[in-house]
């Protein structure tokens, strides 16, 4: 037979495929609506199909590990020893990659007590044997061995997956030096560290290649091992057992018994039905088409052919329409004509540089128009009155557009649709951060842009802002359709106005004194500085406090401190591991280390915040509405929520936050115990209910029903054990967690819980519903209808179980309480906008609000404030609102 009439087996190692390409692509931008991590099967798919496109196999099979266990690990039990544990994420995938390629009629094969290579190492020796080309597909090293004239490695780059380096004997040799047959004698001289297999001291791969020169194999080195001078000829006669052991273990096994025949690995036609619904679920739409054009083979050749590489667009996809400019008269006659076609909106897309509106691209479903701008220019007079105007507006990521309109004195209403928060709502957990994404992810298209590496972009390339608002109108009608009713209301009713009420508090920014800040970051440095030098004299000598390898030497070998958690540098050194170990084995010099890395971070906290102010005093930082899963809105650039409390630190910091120029001014609310308010709605307890409604202290209340005190008789020490179980419990606390946090026996911990569940046994009830519910419908709700996926809560894998578990407890709390702060800033926004106040709300920190007080406005302003805030939800008990009044933040705390 002719090389060229040979069929081609092609054999894959799966689980080393699929583990590079889980670390080769970012986990959080492959998941499924429902939360199911892909990134490990997209990637092998996508690797798969080129495959299968540029090297046009016959026969085709996949092997798999069962588990780490086999012969191996009973010859030597420190076997793969140092691995890491399996990620949680990537474990669930395998048997969806296995569903994936089942639907492709790819057949895949696991042998027990055996790995993957032994399977590939017995299909190869078949494959030759019976007149085949192999491919091996594979990233472990030890495949090397197996190729020869007929057998061909294809290994793939570090980065992942999507390169592969050609092994034949001739590439071999050239990087190695050796023959493929010889590379496993290397291996055992030198160790395998990812196996956990440790070599000859000192005897390297260039070494192994000389005496394999000489001696030709590792059985002829160990014959002539008393001719091999120096150290590493000692180290060979002393530890050639390690060389041995490893030969043996790395030798791959070629005749295992396996339920199929060459024949049986034959291409076949997919089933197509089978890979819609698999693919369906996995939410591969690109993928899919793909898959779906490798039918077509010629059934009497013995496998399917590729027909074409995969395109960049659906085949279907529309084109986007060439943007044209319209002035005056035509340009109102089709804002009006396109308005009337798209009742529910136009796509809108604003340029924007340098903070500033520089231009527009404006979008019917069949048209798009694009605007230059220029202030006072009179031509586009009907584009500023629509714009302005309550006709419907589709933004995407409008918030830094709304505001470059604001700094171009452009007058703006009618936002209706963010895509970008909308799909947020679809997707709380990992939400797509590109319009880019969005359009892949639910119209199966890639949206257009510049080539990077073009100095001078190609016009034709990229329809600019135009395009994209034209995308935007089309994103919206595909994923609009996708909310519930529940998530709807929560986008138009709360989202968009908060949207709009965010942009208004990021121009405002905030006043903060720089000189406040510069002597409180000299005096952290001063401060870290002496407790670093004392943290010296503990142990005579200096040492980088901030690195964990040296503080790992010092803390577990000079001193002598039981080890910690083991990670992969050794043993942490993180904040909470070494506060546990101050609690049960107190060190000066761990006391003095945690009191400089509280000085350090806090300093790192303050200086931060200082570059952040710009020429006119002020901050503004960046709130990001599409930060969390449950809805709190989170800030950066600067950060303002890591600003400590009640330490005297942080309040120094936030006396540095000031009322404006020509504010009378700061006024602050905070929502009093909110989330355990809405626990006590949610549960219906009475105990709790009757806690709030009566006013009481609820932490005393809640304590002199477990300890059976009078309330004027919770002590301190009481309270604090109260307070800190009723929070946790909504958060999953186990009673471990309660003992280590309280530093208490576990015992008690359970009997604290076990005698409030029996006092509040409505708030047991109804934690245990709130996860019974969530394992049926697969999510969360809040009050007011928003939605958290929790597909999780149905993993084989415990831990990711057990994580989702906990959240799914607090994610209606977290949630409603977003909602609720949410809905009052847009009511009070509203009522200052109405009553053209010039008060402005400048900051949201948590569950708290910070205003600058225009002069002779604060007792109005509190009105509203209070007002709002207080009847933003209808609960079971009153929303309690705290008012305070200062010259700066910490003044003006309540």
């Amino acid at each position: 037979m002719l090389d060229s009439e040979k069929p081609t087996l092609m054999i894959i190692d799966g689980h080393s495929l699929a583990f590079r390409a889980f670390h080769a692509l970012p986990l959080d931008s492959f998941q499924t609506h429902d939360g199911q991590h892909t990134n490990a099967i997209h990637g092998f798919l996508s690797m798969l199909l080129s495959l299968l496109r540029n090297e046009k196999p016959t026969h085709i099979a996949v092997a798999f590990d069962i588990s780490r266990a086999s012969f191996r690990t009973r010859v030597y039990p420190e076997y793969k020893g140092t691995r890491a544990g399996t990620p949680s994420e990537f474990i669930g995938q395998v048997p969806l990659l296995e569903q994936a390629l089942a639907a492709m009629n790819i057949t895949t094969l696991t042998k027990e007590d055996y790995e993957a290579d032994d399977i590939l190492a017995t299909l190869s020796v078949r494959g030759t044997a019976e007149g085949y080309h192999v491919l091996v597909v594979s990233g472990d090293r030890d495949t090397i061995q197996l190729v020869n004239e007929n057998v061909t490695l294809l290994y793939p780059a570090s980065q992942g997956v999507s390169a592969l380096t050609r092994y034949d004997p001739a590439r071999v040799r050239e990087k190695y030096g050796i023959d493929p047959g010889q590379y496993p004698d290397v291996a055992a001289l030198v160790g395998e560290t990812s196996d956990n297999l440790i070599g000859i001291s000192k005897v390297g791969e260039k070494t192994a290649v000389k005496w394999l020169g000489l001696y030709g194999s590792l059985d002829g080195i160990l014959e002539h091992a008393d001719e091999i001078k120096g150290v590493v000829g000692n180290n060979l006669r002393e530890q050639k057992e390690n060389a041995i052991r490893n030969r043996r273990l790395n030798h791959l096994i070629t005749d295992l018994d396996l339920p199929v025949e060459l024949p049986d690995l034959a291409r076949a036609p997919i089933n197509e039905p089978a890979v819609r619904d698999v693919f369906g679920r996995l939410e591969f739409k690109n993928l899919l088409e793909r898959v779906i054009k490798l039918e077509g083979g010629d059934a009497a050749s013995g496998g399917a052919a590729i027909v074409t590489a995969p395109a960049e667009l659906r085949s279907d996809a529309p084109a986007a329409p060439r943007a044209r400019d319209l002035l005056d008269e035509e340009l109102a006659a089709w804002i009006t004509r396109s308005t009337a076609a798209c009742p529910d909106g136009l796509g809108l897309t604003v340029e924007v540089q340098d903070g500033k509106a520089i231009g527009f691209g404006l979008s019917s479903k069949t048209e798009a128009l694009n605007l230059p701008w220029q202030p006072d220019r009179t031509d586009y007079a009907p584009f500023e009155a629509w714009l302005a105007g309550d006709a419907p507006k589709i933004m995407h990521d409008a918030k830094n557009q709304v505001k470059a309109l604001q700094r171009s004195k452009l007058a703006f209403g009618g936002l209706t649709v963010d895509t970008l928060v909308a799909g947020w709502l679809l997707r709380p957990g990992t939400p797509d951060k590109t319009l880019s994404d969005l359009v892949s992810r639910y119209l199966d298209e890639v949206l257009p842009v510049h080539d990077p590496n073009q100095l001078v972009p190609d016009e034709t390339a990229d329809g600019g802002v135009p395009q994209q608002a034209w995308y935007t109108l089309r994103l919206a009608a595909a994923v609009l359709p996708l909310l519930d009713p529940g998530s709807h209301r929560v986008l138009t009713e709360i989202e968009m106005p908060t949207l709009l009420v965010l942009a208004e508090m990021e121009l405002a920014g905030v006043a903060v004194s720089h000189d406040q800040l510069a002597v409180l970051s000299s005096e952290l440095g001063d401060k870290a500085a002496g407790l670093a030098a004392a943290a010296y004299a503990e142990i005579g000598r200096e040492v980088n406090l901030g690195s964990p390898k040296q503080l790992q030497e010092v803390l577990f070998d000079q001193l002598g401190m039981p080890r910690t958690r083991a990670n992969k540098t050794g043993f942490t050194t993180d904040a909470g591991a070494l506060a546990d170990l101050q609690a049960s084995n107190p060190h000066p010099f761990l006391d003095l280390l945690l009191k400089h890395r509280d000085a350090t971070k806090l300093r790192q906290i303050v200086e931060t915040l200082d570059k952040a102010i710009d020429e006119t005093g002020r901050i503004h930082t960046n709130y990001l509405q599409i930060g969390t899963a449950t809805g709190r809105i989170s800030s950066n650039d600067p950060n303002l929520q890591n600003i400590p409390i009640r330490t005297e630190e942080g309040r120094r910091i936030r006396a540095a936050f000031q009322a404006g120029v020509g504010a009378e001014c700061l006024l602050t609310a905070d929502y009093s115990q909110i989330e355990m308010r809405i626990m006590a709605h949610l549960s219906g307890d009475p105990g709790l209910i009757e806690a709030f409604n009566a006013g009481e202290d609820l932490h005393r209340f809640v304590g002199s029903r477990i300890f059976g005190v009078a309330p004027d008789e919770v002590s301190n020490q009481m309270r604090t054990k109260v307070k800190a179980m009723s929070y946790g419990l909504a958060y999953g606390l186990s009673a471990f967690g309660l003992s280590r946090q309280l530093r208490i026996e576990t015992s008690e911990a359970k009997q604290l819980m076990t005698d409030y569940f029996a006092r509040f046994g409505a708030v047991r009830d109804y934690l245990r519903r709130v996860v019974e519910q969530a394992k049926m419908d697969g999510y969360t709700e809040t009050i007011f209808g928003r939605r958290r996926p929790f597909p999780e809560l149905h993993s084989p894998n415990r831990v990711l179980r057990e994580n989702a578990e906990r959240a799914a407890l607090n994610a209606p709390i977290q949630g409603s309480a977003a909602d609720i702060l949410k809905i009052a800033m847009n009511g009070i926004a509203r009522d200052i906008a109405d009553s053209d106040m010039g008060s402005r709300m400048l900051l949201q920190v948590h569950d708290e609000l910070v205003f600058d007080v225009a002069p002779g406005e604060f007792e109005a302003l509190q009105a509203v404030v209070t007002h709002r805030m207080s009847t933003a939800a209808d609960l079971l008990v009153p929303l309690d609102v705290q008012v305070g009044r200062g010259q700066n933040w910490d003044d003006a705390a309540h």
